[in-house]
């Protein structure tokens, strides 16, 4: 069973509460415990799992070691902001205090005011304990991502096209959302890499569907390509403004450390894994052969199941 103790309250009236909820047959035991063993006479207070068969000796220690119970939540790689808030609110244990503000709020909560939100918490899971709140979760993820992403700039490639952690943290959404096998992570880093640096377009459809929002409704059609948002990088020079989603470690560690190659092109085989080439021409066969001959009604680009949408370089 789960047994909380209140902030704040005396000796006595966790006795009183253990008796109330059936641990004890009487208060009193536990306050004689305590009298004689004054030492352990301060209590933590949190939930406590209490297991079948603890002695009011384990009890009274384990309420002075301040072991509470802790609860997981669990963000993943790919997902956007809108659904780490869809997750925090989903934990009734959190206290919701960004129920009601908008992501600028929140930021200026984080003490980081004039940030955008999106791809800035790193993808994990974590623990919390009743009476934390959503903001404590989100500053710990912060943090976290603030560390590795430190970390993995530090062992950066050189030369690189990315002038800052935030660039490469921009590139590394590109390719959690591109990439449906863990494999080809730096090639597909190789691939839009080289595009930076020459000066082409990065033309993915996963920066479209973010710029289209709400307004995109499973299906990708060429309308979309040509319209002019921020992230169509269709249309845009570079990378989008902002990351598009939560990247893993792994993700960013290929965006700053590309795979080798000649390779400008890929497309998705519609088994989770890419064709990549070298000229425009081998691109447009390849497009052919796995994007219109081989097309099937179970087509995708990422094994499901998933909670991101990948999509293949066109």
């Amino acid at each position: 069973m789960i047994f909380e103790i209140p902030r704040g309250a005396s000796v006595q009236r966790v006795a009183q509460d253990l008796q109330a909820a059936g641990v004890l047959d009487h208060s009193l035991w536990m306050r004689l415990y305590i009298r004689l063993h004054p030492e352990v006479s301060h209590v933590q207070a949190g939930e406590y799992r209490l297991d079948p068969g603890l002695t009011l000796p384990g009890l009274v220690a384990l309420f002075n070691s301040g072991r509470i119970v802790s609860y997981p939540i669990q963000f993943v790689e790919g997902w956007t902001f809108r659904d780490v808030r869809r997750e925090l609110a989903r934990h009734e244990k959190l206290v919701q205090l960004t129920a009601g503000l908008d992501d600028a709020e929140i930021m200026a909560r984080l003490e980081r005011p004039g940030y955008h939100p999106e791809g800035l918490f790193f993808p994990d899971t974590y623990y919390f304990h009743k009476g934390m709140s959503d903001l404590d979760v989100l500053a710990t993820a912060l943090r976290r991502m603030d560390q590795i992403l430190a970390e993995e700039w530090e062992k950066r490639q050189e030369k690189l096209p990315l002038k800052t952690p935030y660039e490469a943290l921009i590139l590394a959404s590109i390719i959690e959302k591109e990439t449906g096998v863990p494999y080809e992570r730096a090639q597909i880093s190789g691939v839009f890499v080289r595009r930076l640096q020459k000066g082409m377009r990065l033309q993915t459809d996963p920066t479209v569907i973010y710029g289209l929002g709400e307004n995109y409704r499973g299906n990708l059609t060429r309308q979309h390509l040509r319209e002019l948002t921020p992230y169509n990088t269709y249309r845009i020079a570079g990378l989008p403004p902002t990351p598009i989603a939560l990247s893993g470690r792994e993700a960013i560690h290929a965006a700053l450390n590309p795979a080798p190659g000649k390779e400008l092109f890929f497309v998705a085989r519609g088994d989770g894994t890419h064709h990549f080439s070298v000229t425009l021409k081998q691109h447009q066969e390849a497009v052919l052969k796995y994007q219109v001959r081989k097309r099937r009604a179970d087509y995708r680009s990422s094994p499901p199941p998933s909670a991101s949408q990948s999509t293949s370089q066109q």
